[in-house]
């Protein structure tokens, strides 16, 4: 069947999450949605050339995830959560691109560092490397359900109090309104993929093997002067980008 190959044994990748993977993406692709249910394990196992017990695994961290659900005297029902589409244009606005697809949204700070730019931040900020910035880390849910958890810099000098504002408006937009800035722009994004660290799994409530989309975005304003550098971690079964002109 397309998507499923053997797994790779020599990988330090455990057998049961790239198992549980490769179910993900098959499913995502909708290989099984005239049947609505993921193969048995027996046919599983043989497909992936594992034992019942490997392939019972992986399919359990699915479980946990919402991705899938088992049935007695059915088996394993593929749980139908279509993923949220997010719009990545000159001007992303996470509230905005998510618009009426989730009842309801949140956005949590979850610490605040004033700190030195690093090389990295410096040269995203068109600073120098040791000057302060200000460094937010948020989460975003739809309907109570993780979505991303972001890591973003600001100039220190010039947006002082942005940790407040955020932690009362729950918007980036909101407090930097606050702060006088009244209107951005997203100058780049760059997306990649990779699994999910540990405390990512924790924030996002995923299991071990989870994919993520990670976005780095630089944000300036009107006169292109950068205000903002982020990496965003979205969890790539619950979301999907389109890019817009």
């Amino acid at each position: 069947m397309a998507g499923l190959k053997q797994v790779q044994r020599q990988t330090g990748v455990a057998l049961w999450r790239q198992i549980a993977d490769r179910i993900r993406e098959t499913i995502g692709n909708g290989t099984y949605d005239e049947t609505g249910m993921v193969p048995p394990e027996t046919v599983l196992a043989l497909q992936f050339g594992v034992n019942r017990h490997t392939v019972r695994s992986a399919l359990a961290a699915l479980a946990q995830e919402g991705i899938v659900r088992a049935v007695q005297g059915r088996g394993t029902l593929i749980e139908r959560k279509e993923r949220l589409n997010f719009p990545i244009t000159r001007r992303t606005r996470f509230t905005s691109g998510i618009g009426d697809q989730a009842r309801e949204m949140r956005s949590l700070l979850l610490d605040e560092v004033q700190e030195e730019a690093s090389a990295e931040v410096a040269r995203w900020l068109g600073l120098k490397q040791g000057e302060q910035v200000i460094r937010l880390e948020t989460l975003r849910q739809a309907d109570k359900r993780p979505v991303s958890k972001a890591t973003s810099w600001f100039p220190a000098a010039r947006f002082a109090g942005i940790g407040d504002a955020y932690r009362k408006r729950e918007s980036i937009t909101k407090a930097f309104a606050d702060l006088g800035l009244s209107d951005y722009v997203r100058a780049t994004t760059e997306v990649t993929a990779a699994h999910a660290n540990t405390a990512d799994l924790a924030d996002l409530e995923l299991t071990p093997g989870a994919i993520l989309l990670i976005a780095k975005a630089m944000n300036t304003d009107l006169d292109g002067v950068p205000v903002q550098y982020s990496i965003s971690r979205f969890a790539a079964d619950r979301v999907q980008f389109t890019i817009e002109n």
